[in-house]
């Protein structure tokens, strides 16, 4: 089933004469709520239509897909990228409350990373790891909610590789700002739900400069994944006005600690000159120097 709002609930009204009758009210529901199903679980959409669980998972079938998630994540897929802030409010009602939200929110992150782990590609992530060691330039780029990603990137790769530049709003326009990009370089565009149309619009430009691509986005649907040579998928699934950033984070801890573990002797000598002057000038607040 392709993850098309058009191909999907076309398919329901296709096959929505052939339903039962407690199929109907499901598939009547989607067709009109579909941005608030997609966060339901199947008991969750059939109590909400009066429809027992397996109805729910029965229509998923009905409907070609493998079980509910299958179904679910489709129309996930159709509204992600979709949403305003204040639908992604009222979403979150559904499922988090304030009784409820530590154990919501951190349960979330775990299976947001459990996921990541099963979907990125391990070949993908070496390659990414190889194309930063030939790059005459690192460029990095995330905007918005994925600008704390990019500085965080950036701080840990340039203690280790020297080359990296971040690009983000400010005086110059992201465009003058990556201007002299080229095939000996590697920009790293990171975005997700809803994507920065200037990231996009980043990833273009360096792909037009056969600069190598990397995207840090959350599917290979994603448009940033449409422009870059190599994409690693990091799952960011949060029904909330606050985007879920945990597994994306992860990713770039790993991708940071690749890099430093083929610069073992750099680093050290890098970190050993830091704290001399980290000392020295009280960046850190240090203990008693007989406590050290």
């Amino acid at each position: 089933m392709e993850n098309n709002k058009q191909d999907l609930m076309r398919a329901i009204q296709v096959k929505f004469p052939r339903l039962s009758k407690g199929q109907k009210l499901i598939a009547e529901y989607i067709l009109k709520h579909y941005d608030k199903a997609a966060f339901m679980t199947a008991a969750k959409l059939g109590s909400s239509v009066g429809v027992s669980e397996s109805t729910v998972v029965r229509f998923a079938n009905e409907l070609g897909f493998s079980g509910y998630p299958k179904l679910q994540k489709s129309l996930q897929e159709l509204i992600k990228n979709k949403l305003t802030t204040v639908q992604r409010i009222e979403l979150s009602n559904d499922f988090i409350t304030q009784e409820n939200a530590l154990k919501g929110v951190l349960k979330a992150d775990m299976e947001n990373i459990r996921a990541t782990l099963e979907k990125i590609n391990h070949k993908t992530f070496e390659d990414v790891v190889n194309s930063l060691f030939k790059a005459k330039k690192i460029y990095i780029i995330g905007l918005r909610s994925s600008s704390a990603l990019a500085e965080f990137l950036a701080f840990y790769l340039n203690l280790i590789l020297d080359n990296v530049k971040v690009v983000a709003y400010g005086v110059s326009d992201i465009f003058e700002q990556i201007i002299n990009v080229s095939e000996e370089d590697v920009l790293i565009g990171i975005g997700f739900p809803r994507y920065a149309t200037r990231t996009i619009e980043a990833l273009a430009f360096a792909k037009s400069r056969n600069a190598d691509v990397v995207a840090i986005t959350d599917s290979l649907l994603s448009p940033l994944a449409a422009k870059a040579d190599y994409t690693l998928i990091a799952q960011s699934n949060m029904a909330s006005f606050v985007d879920s950033l945990v597994a994306p984070l992860s990713v770039i801890n790993a991708l940071i600690i690749a890099v430093g573990l083929r610069e073992k002797e750099k680093i050290s000598r890098t970190f050993s000159t830091l704290e001399s002057i980290w000392e020295e000038y009280q960046v850190y607040s240090y203990k008693d120097k007989n406590e050290r």
